[in-house]
């Protein structure tokens, strides 16, 4: 189940409590104010972070910045109707979505549910991208490898690559670690 954190002063948040339990979503986690928030987002695991501003330590624009750049959760902003505007112009280019105050139960829903879909796309794509960040860091060590073959042990390319395959068949161990003792035997 996707964890709510909801960042309210006393004002509005048994309203806003109480709203998100009508629409179905699972209780909040609730922080009184942004440091106490900071340390709920410490612990991760947020798929949505829903601010009330303002907050009775700071506005909460500085606070939906930081968690806009230091998590995946999708985060957003409860903000007066005639602040709204400004407020979008300064937060929305970093991912942050700003919803004007009176709320309607509709609105509310369909955010937190596009929020919710955003970050799990989000967190998807940075998934992916470590996969492909360690694929290419294996392809980089098994290259060197390679090349250190190539130099010290007069192989070609086609024989270094089948060398390195067949240990790591012999060895029961991956690519990547023969590749790592080769290295380390050559430039080591």
């Amino acid at each position: 189940m996707e964890k709510l954190l909801l960042v309210s002063g006393p004002r509005g948040r048994d309203a806003l409590t109480g709203l998100l339990r009508e629409l179905g979503f699972p209780p909040p986690d609730i922080a009184a104010n942004s440091g106490e928030a900071r340390r709920k987002l410490t612990d991760g695991g947020y798929s949505v972070v829903l601010i009330n501003c303002p907050l009775p330590d700071e506005f909460g624009r500085e606070l939906a910045l930081s968690c806009a750049d230091s998590s995946a959760a999708g985060v957003m902003l409860l903000v007066a109707a005639d602040e709204a505007p400004r407020v979008a112009a300064g937060v929305e280019k970093h991912g942050v979505c700003v919803l004007p105050k009176p709320l309607s139960r509709q609105l509310l829903a369909q955010s937190i549910r596009l929020v919710q879909a955003s970050a799990r796309r989000l967190r998807e794509l940075d998934k992916r991208n470590r996969q492909l960040m360690r694929k290419l860091e294996n392809m980089q060590v098994i290259c060197r490898a390679k090349c250190a073959l190539v130099r010290y042990r007069d192989m070609t390319e086609a024989e270094a690559h089948r060398y390195i395959e067949q240990q790591a068949m012999d060895q029961r161990v991956t690519s990547r670690d023969v590749a790592l003792d080769i290295i380390q035997m050559f430039e080591g």
